[in-house]
């Protein structure tokens, strides 16, 4: 980093934006102002881009610090994949195909499929749960009635979150089992949080949008090569290619206005001055770097809770899973995806076992859930009981993503801020999605389309062409 006042070469008009933040938003922000003309600079305070969605080595192995995963009605993160060249290497499935095993039947009884056929909503679903056996006819019967009863709702409506699913689950029928086996099993996994503790207005919207909104919304898309592959090397490239000056290992320290209106943004070593900023970081560093009244109540950024994700990384000596990955029931267990060749690993094979709503689990020692884990894979997967476990890692994201709890739509502010040329971005800010890679995006598409417009200048087209395919 230079020292003292720096000032690059004209552009346009000169107009130059400081992002804070090199997660998804900040990056999408960055390509959105550069994309228009804007001069840009995008600081991250660590040592790489990608947010919470990146990788690190450790030893041979590639490792991401959490699976993460994507669905084709997830159009922003879309654009944003094909922004940076990146759709190849996380593609879709052809069509949504989730194997469920449950271990409290029999071996070969144990798995159910959730899959979808070519037909029209809510058709497209018909025959995967008719057929699904781990839930009763009166259960299957059920949930078809629920999800009907909740594609009628709005998820914008203020009404829903203050409300949460578990309870509107159990009013419209839906037994424990009905929970566990279907709504929590999709639940837990986008909204991070169990029925009982989510916003109805949230999984309204999660549950209206991938499987009742198009046929093929719910198919899963996840990347075949390492994060940071995409989320730093694609990312970085997209953005030197587009004229950001991109620097990390720069946290910067205060964000104020001086008496002309400029924003002077410091790091250490160097004043930036700027037209406009977006602070595209978490709540809590949001709201320590916000000047006095850009916000009316800042302190609400401060309630925005947030919850957990622990991955459970375990290397075998042989392979012991066929499929991509899995989900299931009657274990401590939720998803496993099968990470072994985008890890580099060479022979054996690596899973990694993705554990979203992880508040009571995210501070046990490794050695209690090695006890925990390893015992439960060998229930579901019998080739890992002759195995040999090569090795054993956890990875812990105590603040993964915001709480979607009852009433935080009412916190979540949105991109403008009182504070003139002053923005905010962030899974967190008023998307109407959960904390996804999808929000993230969202939000900065939505921060750059607010300082465009205060700047006068047009937006580029196909910024915003996925809001018209939403």
């Amino acid at each position: 980093m230079s020292h003292g006042t720096r000032s690059q070469g004209p552009i346009a008009d000169g107009r130059h934006a400081v992002v804070v933040g090199g997660g998804l938003a900040g990056i999408t922000t960055a390509l959105a102002l550069a994309d228009a003309g804007v001069r840009v600079t995008l600081l991250e305070g660590r040592p790489r881009l990608g947010g919470l969605a990146f990788s690190f080595q450790r030893g041979e192995l590639t490792v991401d610090n959490g699976q993460h995963v994507y669905l084709r009605c997830c159009t922003a993160y879309r654009w944003f994949l094909d922004r940076i060249g990146g759709t190849a290497l996380a593609p879709l499935q052809d069509r949504l195909d989730v194997p469920v095993l449950d271990v409290a039947r029999p071996e070969g009884h144990r798995l159910g499929r959730l899959r979808r056929d070519a037909l029209p909503v809510p058709l497209h679903l018909g025959r995967s749960l008719a057929t699904y056996p781990h839930l009763s006819l009166a259960d299957r019967a059920k949930v078809g009635r629920a999800a009907l009863a909740l594609k009628g709702l709005d998820p914008a409506d203020p009404a829903l979150d203050a409300q949460d699913f578990g309870s509107w689950l159990a009013a419209h029928g839906q037994s424990a089992r009905a929970v566990e086996a279907l709504w929590d099993l999709v639940g837990v996994a986008t909204l991070n949080a169990v029925a009982g503790d989510a916003s109805l207005g949230l999984a309204a919207m999660v549950f209206k949008t991938g499987l009742l909104s198009d046929p093929g919304a719910a198919d899963i898309g996840w990347a075949r090569v390492p994060l940071g592959e995409l989320h730093d090397r694609l990312a970085r490239k997209a953005l030197d290619s587009a004229g950001v000056r991109t620097e990390v290992r720069t946290r910067v320290t205060s964000v104020s206005q001086d008496d002309d209106g400029r924003w002077i943004v410091q790091v250490p070593g160097e004043t930036l001055e700027a037209d406009v900023v977006v602070l595209a970081v978490p709540q809590r560093e949001a709201h320590d770097l916000l000047p006095a009244g850009a916000l009316d109540a800042p302190e609400r950024l401060l309630k925005i809770g947030t919850a957990p994700i622990l991955n459970v990384h375990v290397v075998y000596d042989r392979k012991v899973l066929a499929r991509p990955f899995f989900t299931a029931l009657g274990t401590p267990v939720q998803w496993v995806f099968d990470r072994t060749e985008a890890s580099g690993l060479r022979e054996g094979q690596y899973l990694a076992v993705s554990q979203s709503a992880a508040q009571d689990e995210i501070d046990e020692p490794v050695a209690v859930l090695r006890e925990r884990y390893l015992p439960e894979l060998e229930r579901l997967l019998p080739l890992t009981r002759g195995a040999e476990v090569r090795d054993f890692f956890v990875t812990r994201e105590r603040t993964a993503t915001f709480a979607p709890t009852p009433g935080v739509g009412l916190l979540r502010p949105g991109a403008r801020t009182k504070a003139s040329g002053l923005y905010l971005a962030g899974a967190w800010v008023a998307t109407g999605w959960p904390a996804t890679m999808e929000s993230a995006v969202r939000s900065g598409v939505g921060a750059a389309d607010a300082v465009l417009g205060a700047l006068g200048r047009p937006r580029p087209h196909r910024l915003f062409e996925f809001r018209e395919a939403a």
